[in-house]
C-alpha cells in the first residue's frame, strides 16, 4: 500500500546563470543585465562566472509585487 500524500523531494537550486534567470523571469538578456546594473537584481561572482541567487530572484519578484501594490494604492487615492 502506497501513501499518495508523500511527495518526492525536489532539489532546489541556490544559483542560476544569467541565461537561466532570463528564462525564469521571462525577460530578455539585456533587461536582466539592466536590472543587475541598476541593483534591482542581485548577483554573485566566482572568478569570471556571474550567478543570480535564487533568493535574489524571489526578492525581485516581491519588489515588483510591492511596487504594484503601491501603484494600486496611489491610483485609488
Amino acid at each position: 500500500m502506497t501513501d499518495s500524500t508523500v511527495t518526492p523531494l525536489v532539489p532546489t537550486r541556490a544559483l542560476y546563470t544569467v541565461a537561466e534567470a532570463v528564462v525564469l523571469l521571462n525577460y530578455s538578456r539585456s533587461q536582466v543585465y539592466e536590472l543587475i546594473r541598476l541593483g534591482r537584481l542581485g548577483t554573485v561572482s566566482e572568478g569570471r562566472s556571474r550567478r543570480v541567487p535564487a533568493d535574489a530572484i524571489t526578492e525581485y519578484v516581491n519588489l515588483l509585487k510591492m511596487e504594484a501594490k503601491e501603484a494600486g494604492s496611489a491610483a485609488a487615492a
